[in-house]
């Protein structure tokens, strides 16, 4: 005759399994990655699908000036940012020197400004001197109304990139990655993220309800967000 104690512990251990059981499948299944097929290639004729992640707002493409600083406003109102940037290593080009006063007074009010002091060795602007046949004058900015901070700055630009970069990854809610986005993801005509590679070369996707192209001149989705018609040609003037 069995007893009720080995009833009662039989269907204890039964309950405390299936319970375990139930936890580990939810915890794998919470963790599943699902995979694209690179190029859109199908397999067995078969495509996986893909889960739209809804845990980004807003994905910028590219992390230069624009970029850094969009990332930086959008995350500091408390919207989830993925910012995906070719090279995220210090750009060593000469552009984008000088910043004009305006620009500095724009850098104070998104907060920003200390992005061009002394950090990156950023050298204070107050005007213009001009050169010609021998003699020399001096114009300067119209700053009497600001404080004595406010000036032009001139600075190494990609310092000056690189520290607003720093400054956008400091929030939370930033993802700054390295990658380089092959494609936008359209459904009916309305952009619904990116597909991008990673730095170790795997090709994912990234979703939101606001993606934002700014990868400046070098830009490869230029081509698929607009068509300018552009017209060249040329007129030769002959003296008669």
């Amino acid at each position: 005759m069995v007893s009720y104690e080995y009833i009662l512990g039989g269907f204890l251990a039964s309950l405390l399994a299936f319970v375990f059981f139930m936890i580990i499948s939810t915890t794998l299944g919470g963790n599943k990655k699902v995979k694209t097929l690179s190029g859109g290639a199908k397999s067995n004729g078969f495509q996986p699908e893909m889960e739209e992640d809804k845990s980004t707002d807003v994905v910028i493409v590219g992390a230069g000036v624009a970029g850094a600083a969009l990332a930086y406003t959008l995350a500091k109102e408390g919207r989830r940012v993925h910012v995906i940037e070719r090279d995220l290593t210090e750009p060593d080009r000469i552009v984008g020197e000088l910043l004009q006063p305006g620009g500095y007074l724009k850098l104070i009010e998104l907060g920003l400004e200390d992005c061009a002091n002394e950090s990156i060795d950023a050298q204070k602007v107050f005007g213009y001197a001009l050169y010609k046949d021998g003699k020399d004058t001096k114009l300067s900015y119209p700053l009497e109304k600001y404080s004595a901070d406010v000036a032009g700055r001139s600075f190494h630009n990609g310092r000056f990139i690189q520290r607003m970069r720093e400054k956008a990854a400091t929030l939370a809610n930033v993802k700054l990655e390295q990658g380089s986005v092959t494609t936008l993801i359209e459904e009916k005509g309305i952009v619904k993220g990116v597909i991008y590679k990673n730095k170790a070369g795997e090709e994912l996707r990234a979703y939101a309800p606001l993606t934002i192209v700014c990868d400046g001149c070098f830009s490869n989705l230029r081509k698929s967000l607009s068509a300018p018609k552009v017209t060249m040609g040329c007129q030769l003037w002959a003296n008669q």
